[in-house]
């Protein structure tokens, strides 16, 4: 578990957000849904080492790096809320270690650590649960709503947020 640790005390030098061009946090801007769709794009491990500024989607992709580099099996799962309009969304890393499911979380402040659950499907409900939760603020609870985790392998870097949705629906569903 040390190793863990030791990533996790790493990616601590990464904040939440994207640049843009003039190195500008697009996520403290007032138009950060706009501009984001308009800039973004995934970066690889190194850029976001380079940056130090990441969402999600680029957090998840460094931390892979990490747990490789560390010889740490891990998955990555992609969940969003078909909602017809915003599509949130959020990636996390998991790993198995003494028989337990890790849930490696850095970059959702809110639930931020290493979590741990005896099973993967105990510890994807527990994200789903969260995740909705999460975004009631954004969405209509009293809609009936598609909630979709996937298990991805890694994308190719600066795709765009089209083409990593695109992507990620070639990817393994999970019906949790």
């Amino acid at each position: 578990m040390n190793r863990v640790l030791k990533i996790m005390d790493e990616l601590d030098n990464i904040e939440y957000g994207f640049k843009d061009k003039n190195g500008n946090n697009l996520i403290n801007s007032e138009s950060w849904d706009k501009d984001f769709y308009k800039f973004y794009f995934l970066l690889s491990p190194e850029e976001l080492l380079s940056s130090k500024c990441g969402v999600c989607w680029d957090q998840v992709e460094l931390e892979r790096k990490l747990f490789n580099d560390a010889n740490i099996d891990c998955d990555t799962y992609f969940i969003y809320i078909d909602d017809n309009e915003n599509l949130p969304s959020h990636t996390f890393l998991t790993f198995q270690l003494n028989n337990k499911h890790y849930w490696f979380e850095h970059s959702w402040y809110d639930e931020k650590g290493i979590h741990e659950y005896n099973n993967i499907e105990t510890l994807l409900n527990d994200v789903k649960i969260k995740f909705i939760d999460s975004r009631k603020n954004e969405i209509n609870l009293d809609l009936k709503y598609d909630i979709f985790i996937y298990k991805y392998n890694q994308p190719k870097y600066h795709i765009n947020c089209d083409e990593f949705y695109n992507y990620i629906k070639t990817q393994e569903i999970i019906n949790i």
